[in-house]
């Protein structure tokens, strides 16, 4: 299918409002975070700057400098550009499908907007949870590649599950 001006605008809005948001949080915490830990509403939230060269939650922070820039550049670039071009070309997917898909595209840009600009990593300064139980730190890109997985999930089962129902309808009553 060729993509839609509406589409190609709608998608366009969203990843350039996740880059945005994101872009801008990260430096007011460049700017006024330490990695001090600031505790908010009770210890919910916890704001505290650190730099990830690992992915989601530090996922392979541990892995070489070589591997990582295949892994969460090249690789993550690539996905980057798949979720696109599915999110803009896919007949049957719901308008709420593709802003979801967009912002995973929109979060995963912005993090790889990091990547290139500080050598590989990126700022986070964002940590949830109530006691024990808690987040990693993270930032908005994570919070919108996170969601908006989660989201693209859910209108996936949707869309089955009412698929289903169409090819499979009841007794006639």
């Amino acid at each position: 299918m060729k993509p839609t001006r509406s589409r190609i605008a709608l998608v366009t809005a969203v990843i350039a409002t996740s880059i945005a948001l994101d872009q801008v949080t990260k430096l007011i915490a460049q700017t006024y975070l330490t990695p001090q830990t600031i505790h908010l509403l009770g210890d919910t939230v916890r704001l505290r700057l650190a730099e990830n060269t690992g992915a989601f939650l530090s996922f392979g922070a541990g892995l070489s400098p070589t591997l990582r820039f295949w892994i969460f550049t090249v690789a993550a670039a690539a996905m980057v550009v798949g979720v696109t071009a599915f999110a803009l070309t896919t007949d049957d997917i719901p308008r709420d499908g593709i802003v979801a898909m967009a912002f995973v595209a929109g979060g995963g840009i912005s993090n790889l907007i990091d990547r290139a600009a500080r050598g590989g990593s990126v700022v986070d300064f964002l940590n949830f949870g109530i006691g024990s139980l808690r987040t990693g730190i993270l930032n908005v890109a994570d919070i919108a590649i996170f969601f908006g997985a989660l989201y693209v999930m859910w209108v996936g089962f949707r869309v089955e599950r009412e698929s289903s129902a169409d090819a499979n309808p009841g007794p006639d009553t």
